[in-house]
Parts: structure tokens; sequence; C-alpha cells
């Protein structure tokens, strides 16, 4: 059985008898999936959270699109608004859950301290290596042309279920 395939299998009987547009996301498989009314419309690999900022698991909705977004570093502040390789968010962003609690944790590289608010979404990444592996803060990384697709088809208010 191929890995879409598989991921598919993945889903339970519930999400996939949902009526209307649906992003299911399984981090144990990184992989997303575009369901309509249970159909399969859409498959892309993910990159997901990695140990000690794991992606959230749940049922959400999406809550923004942006096209272009701008990233500000969690630590400095500083604002990266150009779509080159300094972007980690790449060529758009959809969010999907937002955590007001902050965040403490090592990111493999530095502790991070975040006070305030964080989000969750989807993006896209100029690093296309990443794809496939659990090395984010949270987040979804897709490749842009796949990111350029999804923020196509979604829309505020889309349900998004993050499975284990």
């Amino acid at each position: 059985m191929d890995t879409v395939m598989a991921a598919l299998v993945a889903v339970p009987q519930e999400l996939r008898q949902q009526p209307g547009l649906h992003v299911v996301m399984l981090r144990d498989r990184r992989r997303l999936l575009l369901l309509e009314s249970g159909a399969l419309r859409q498959s892309f690999p993910v990159a997901i959270g990695m140990p000690g900022w794991e992606t959230p698991t749940g049922r959400f909705k999406v809550l923004q699109k942006i096209d272009k977004p701008v990233w500000v570093h969690p630590v400095s502040g500083d604002r990266v608004a150009d779509q080159s390789s300094a972007n980690p968010l790449g060529s758009h962003w959809i969010g999907f859950h937002r955590d007001c609690r902050g965040r403490d944790a090592h990111d493999g590289d530095q502790w991070i301290t975040i006070k305030g608010c964080t989000s969750t979404g989807f993006h896209g990444t100029p690093h296309r290596w990443t794809v496939g592996r659990a090395v984010s803060h949270g987040c979804v990384r897709l490749l842009n042309e796949n990111v350029r697709t999804l923020y196509g088809q979604v829309k505020l208010g889309t349900p998004v279920t993050v499975l284990p």
C-alpha cells in the first residue's frame, strides 16, 4: 500500500464521513490530507514540530490566511518581510491554532522562552530538505508549491484536525 493510501486508511471513519472540505494532518505519518466529503482531494508531505515543540493535536479551524507572511523572530522580535531564504515561513501562512500560555523549551540549539501568544499553522519553507522531518517549533511546513495549492483551496473556518 502506498504512503498516501496508508495515510487515508489511518483517518478515523467519523472524519471520512464529514461533509465539505476538511484538512486532516497525521503527525505520525508526516502527511497532510485534504478531504472533500471524505474523498481524497490532495495529499502533501509535511514537517512537524520537534520533540519539546510538538505540533498540537486536536480539532481546529483555519483562523488566518496570509500571502507573503512576515516572520517575527520569537526571541529577538526581528522581522523578516521578504520572501528570501531568510524568511522561514515561505510564501504563505495558514494559521489554525493560537496559544497564549507562552513557551519555555530547548530547540536543539538554544533555550527559548516566549512570553505571550504563539500561533501554529501551515506554511511554506525555503528549506525543502526539512519536509518529512520533525524539525519545526510546532508549525507544519510544506513545500512552497504545496502550501500555495492548500492556500487556494481552504477558507477561513475550514475544519482542521491534527491526529497524533
